[in-house]
């Protein structure tokens, strides 16, 4: 299984970025799919979810409002559309796939992950 990101950079506070995660080597429309981050010296921390089906997603409330999570199941690809960004979102995004809907916003859980994407917000 490979989980590819990209779309990591440099962006200014109130900018935003699309990332995107290309899957292979899975049944890409019976996995849910999520996006994790990490900062320096945090823990990894769930920031949003879709199901198989692009059903309702889920979302942190660190990222509610800002972030858009969808999936082209035609494609394997997954996205994460971030809006309104600062300095705090700064963190390497993580790709996930899980068959669980029901613990998908657990890092422990999570059945393939992706290498990351890094993402910079500048004050």
């Amino acid at each position: 299984v490979q989980l590819v990101e990209s779309g990591g950079g440099l962006v200014q506070a109130g900018g935003s970025v699309r990332l995107s995660c290309a899957a292979s080597g899975l049944t890409f429309s019976r996995h849910h799919m999520g996006w994790f981050r990490q900062a320096p010296g945090k823990e990894r921390e769930f920031a949003a979810a879709i199901s198989w089906s692009g059903g309702t997603p889920a979302y942190a409330d660190s990222v509610k409002g800002r972030f858009t999570i969808s999936r082209d199941n035609a494609k394997n690809t997954v996205y994460l559309r971030m809006n309104s960004l600062n300095p705090e979102d700064t963190a390497l995004y993580y790709c996930a796939a899980h068959t669980v809907w029901a613990t998908i916003t657990s890092r422990d859980k999570v059945n393939y992950w992706g290498q990351g994407t890094q993402v910079t917000v500048s004050s």
